[in-house]
């Protein structure tokens, strides 16, 4: 004699399938709605900030996409990648008689898949990073100071040897490649080196006329920016006056 009431329930299960169907979807689309209403009221939030900050600098603020920022600068692999490639969020101008750029960057790259049955599918991916340019009153040469990791622990263990220094923890926490080993020697003397060692991780790499500053590939807030450029500024300071008058008179 159950039965047949067991049936009918599961009829009455399946009727409110469409209704049960309908709320769920409903739910997910609110959810949507709500994060993309947060995600950019985030993001004006933090544009209003990168504004206030750069104007306490003196400097310029600019949140368009600047789709040249790349030629500009092209002696940077970083702003080679992928494709759709752009600055924005730009704060540009003087500071502490150095020219400062401080800028979020954008690229995308695409990645393809395929399932059991030989269908493909394309994915696009957005990679955003945020970095700091200064530009020195001297010349520079060739360098990058990273945070070492475990790969180049395990090159080094082959024989591929980054730049080692006196500071044995300086050489553990960081690896340095340059071109020319007295430059890295001369820019990266004791105090420097102790003062490296004392901030928070970052990707620093010199070229000819230029100092980039970037912090695993993530995108800063003001004051990891600020931080950034007091970081650059202190290297730059801290070059010895014989490296300063050695490189203006490469000029010549």
């Amino acid at each position: 004699m159950s039965q047949p009431c067991n049936t009918l329930e599961r009829y009455a299960f399946f009727e409110r399938m469409p209704g049960l169907i309908v709320l769920i979807f409903v739910g997910f689309l609110v959810l949507i709605i709500v994060g993309a209403i947060f995600g950019n009221a985030q993001r004006q939030k933090r544009i209003a900030a990168l504004e206030a900050w750069s104007a306490s600098l003196g400097l310029s603020f600019e949140p368009r996409k600047n789709r040249r920022f790349e030629k500009r600068f092209a002696e940077f692999a970083c702003f080679k990648q992928g494709n759709d490639r752009y600055a924005y969020n730009l704060a540009h101008g003087r500071y502490e008689g150095r020219r400062v750029y401080a800028f979020d960057y954008h690229y995308t790259t695409t990645s393809t898949s395929t399932d059991s049955k030989g269908r493909t599918t394309t994915r696009t991916h957005h990679h955003h990073f945020s970095a700091v340019i200064l530009e020195p009153n001297i010349p520079l040469k060739p360098m990058l100071i990273r945070p070492e990791g475990f790969g180049d622990r395990i090159a080094n263990f082959f024989g591929r040897n980054d730049i080692d220094f006196e500071s044995a923890e300086f050489s553990k926490r960081f690896f340095v490649q340059a071109e020319d080993r007295r430059w890295a020697y001369d820019v990266l003397h004791a105090r420097t080196m102790a003062f490296l060692l004392d901030q928070p991780p970052h990707v620093i790499e010199f070229e000819p006329g230029r100092v980039l500053i970037l912090r695993n590939r993530r995108v800063m807030d003001a004051s990891q920016f600020h931080t950034a450029i007091h970081i650059a500024d202190q290297l730059l300071d801290g070059l010895p006056d014989y490296v300063r008058q050695q490189q203006l008179e490469s000029l010549s």
